[in-house]
């Protein structure tokens, strides 16, 4: 990914409604017996207006009205457990299980939120456990998203917990709770690091929260990022992000434990939606050269890596290829010669090794009817792939609902597991160098979402909660992307100009004064 602009994608917001006279509701709590089936995890029982639903019990902070109620306006019914209050509020709506049979647990349910909480979010503890937690994420354009989270039953019995602690008028929605054997996670929790080294070479420092300077894979992998990215230009012009770079990283990200997945651009600089431009060796080639050539690179890349211990888990045949590859060969209007280039591409790495996964990687991770498009002409045209990646900047790629739809949709349609291969939001709107930040005032920033340590930590929580809820265990993680594209002079995003700046700074897991931030701690998401 590099894009200098971008185009922002707005959307009108509609806000649900909150019933009227809720300051009329009782202000008791009650309490509900044990079962071990959830009961009324639709609210379908009670109609409007009841404070404590059948099978639920509630807890209010004391002195407080009632916050917790049912009214109409459902999911997939008439009707809705709501939480909000005049005045600032804490309730707790649960439910209370026994006689399950142990073992793993999770917990579904559907959820809108106004966002501005000190914390919303749905919860299973079990005795023994820590307490498993999802964050509602904000809403602001009324949409249901779908969460999950999942605990370990070992006593026979758990508690499943829908908690606010809001401000006045903060409002969520939650609808069609499911308890259901089963768990949840995610596998990968990784980043994209291929600006690394040349930031290194450059003077870029690196350090952890307190301030100790360390190696920033080190951090990253303290942390609990468990997967490195590493894009392959073919020969750039800086020296950078070629097969000899892409070696000597796979030794440092290999050594630490954590898995490699290999982004071939099949170019000698930036490939994107926007531009698929031929390294400048094979530009005068044939047709049937340049399949060999594709074939010949990625073989040549992927078994060096295998070579010296170091073999890649995962491949990307070509970045962000929704206009194609290699144009005008490969472009998305000749699915004949782009199903062949990718197809030599997915041969070259599975010669090198069959437990490589290979990835086909779309940008606009919201727009499920462009990826169906694009996988519909893969399918036809017979081209091998296990893994589908996406592309998600909420900038510019619409609503978390939106990316939930796309993930959810290709998951099932094409029966494959689903990761965001790319994905960053800003903690500030301040500048660290003389290069305009891609996002660079807060008309671009998702609602829910400030350009805050705290906002970006948020913003890919949720993103990682979206993904972790496709069904059938699908969603298999993300990558974030350059955690470590720091402003060091040199290390800009032209490899032909060692002038040109960072237009990414803001967007980094480091801060600047080189600190990691409080985003980086969701590496460790379950």
């Amino acid at each position: 990914m590099f894009h200098s602009r971008r185009t922002i994608l707005t959307r009108s917001l509609a806000v649900p409604l909150i019933a009227a006279g809720v300051a009329s509701l009782p202000t008791q709590s009650a309490q509900a017996a044990d079962t071990s089936t959830l009961i009324n995890g639709d609210f379908e029982a009670d109609g409007t207006g009841t404070a404590t639903p059948a099978g639920w019990s509630t807890n209010n902070a004391a002195g407080q009205s009632d916050a917790s109620y049912t009214e109409s306006g459902g999911h997939s019914g008439s009707y809705r457990l709501s939480h909000w209050s005049a005045a600032a509020y804490r309730v707790e709506t649960y439910q209370h299980l026994s006689g399950l049979a142990n073992g793993d647990y999770t917990l579904t349910a559907w959820v809108r939120s106004s966002g501005g909480q000190n914390s919303a979010y749905l919860a299973l503890k079990a005795t023994g456990r820590a307490e498993q937690r999802t964050d509602l994420p904000p809403t602001p354009n009324g949409a249901w998203i779908r969460l999950v989270t999942s605990v370990r039953v070992t006593n026979h019995q758990c508690t499943v917990s829908i908690v606010s602690d809001a401000n006045a008028g903060n409002w969520i929605n939650v609808d069609d709770v499911t308890l259901t054997p089963g768990s949840t996670g995610l596998a990968i929790r990784g980043a994209d690091v291929s600006t690394l080294k040349k930031s290194e070479d450059y003077g870029g420092v690196y350090r952890y929260p307190g301030g100790i300077a360390a190696d920033a894979l080190t951090i990253l992998r303290s942390a609990g990022m468990n997967y490195a990215r590493l894009k392959v230009w073919v020969d750039p012009a800086d020296g950078y992000n070629n097969k000899a770079r892409v070696l000597t990283m796979a030794k440092r990200i290999k050594r630490l434990g954590m898995g490699l997945l290999i982004d071939f651009h099949y170019s000698d600089a930036w490939a994107d939606p926007g531009k698929q431009n031929k390294p400048a060796a094979w530009a005068s080639d044939s047709f049937a050269q340049l399949k060999a050539d594709v074939y010949n690179h990625t073989y040549d890349v992927l078994h060096a890596l295998k070579a010296q211990g170091t073999k890649a888990d995962m491949v990307q045949i070509g970045n962000e290829i929704n206009g194609g590859i290699l144009w005008p060969d490969g472009r998305y209007d000749n699915w004949p010669g782009l199903a062949a280039l990718l197809k030599s591409g997915a041969d070259g790495a599975k010669a090198v090794s069959r437990s490589t996964q290979v990835v086909l990687h779309l940008a606009q991770g919201g727009d499920d009817s462009g990826a169906r498009w694009f996988f519909d002409n893969v399918v036809s045209y017979g081209v091998p792939f296990d893994i589908i990646g996406l592309s998600y900047y909420g900038y510019w790629h619409g609503p978390l609902n939106d990316l939930q739809t796309t993930l959810d949709d290709v998951a099932s349609r094409y029966s494959r597991p689903v990761f965001v291969a790319e994905t960053a939001y800003a903690f500030t709107l301040d500048n660290d160098d003389a290069l305009e930040n891609s996002i660079a005032t807060s008309s671009q920033l998702v609602a829910g979402y400030p350009a805050t340590p705290a906002g970006q930590a948020a913003n890919l929580r949720d993103i990682m909660n979206v993904i972790e809820a496709v069904p059938d265990s699908r969603g298999l993680g993300l990558f974030y992307w350059e955690p470590t594209w720091t402003a060091v002079t040199g290390n800009g995003w032209d490899p032909a100009d060692p002038s040109s700046g960072d237009a990414w700074e803001n967007q980094a897991l480091f801060d600047y004064d080189d600190k990691a931030l409080p985003a980086m701690r969701w590496f460790s998401h379950r």
